[in-house]
């Protein structure tokens, strides 16, 4: 009797889906460990831009001895209001560069009686909630 011998090179239809499944299954891990990343660093940047403000509305109260009022809002910080209580020393060139808004689109929240704020971003639902990053100060 003559003895075959079976060529057993390559991989079998059962072994290359089984290395497809583990690398899906891995595909899915990386991705919501992305996604939670992407959610964290959009609040540190929400958190980077409100501390940025906060030196900016403290550096004014300085200058002015009173907080931008409500209706002259944030960008009194760009460009010297031109109602309400006027500054006397507002400082040439502004507070900051430039206003930008939070990292899922929305304004930054601010209110201002002149002798205290309350500066926050609503967060990614947009609306008041347990969420809002706070920096106030009163």
């Amino acid at each position: 009797m003559k003895s075959r011998r079976y060529n057993q090179d390559g991989f079998t239809l059962i072994e290359i889906m089984v290395v497809i499944l583990i690398l899906g299954l891995l595909a899915t891990i990386v991705v919501q460990s992305l996604r939670g990343a992407a959610d964290k660093a959009k609040r540190v940047k929400a958190q980077a831009d409100l501390a940025e403000y906060k030196t900016a509305l403290d550096r004014y109260y300085l200058d002015n001895g009173t907080y931008p009022s409500t209706d002259q809002g944030l960008s009194a910080l760009v460009t010297p209001p031109s109602s309400g209580r006027i500054p006397a020393n507002y400082e040439s060139g502004g507070y900051i560069e430039r206003m930008t808004k939070d990292p899922w689109g929305g304004a930054y929240f601010y209110q201002s009686d002149g002798s205290a704020y309350v500066l926050k971003s609503y967060g990614p639902d947009g609306t008041e909630s347990a969420d809002d990053i706070d920096a106030s100060r009163s």
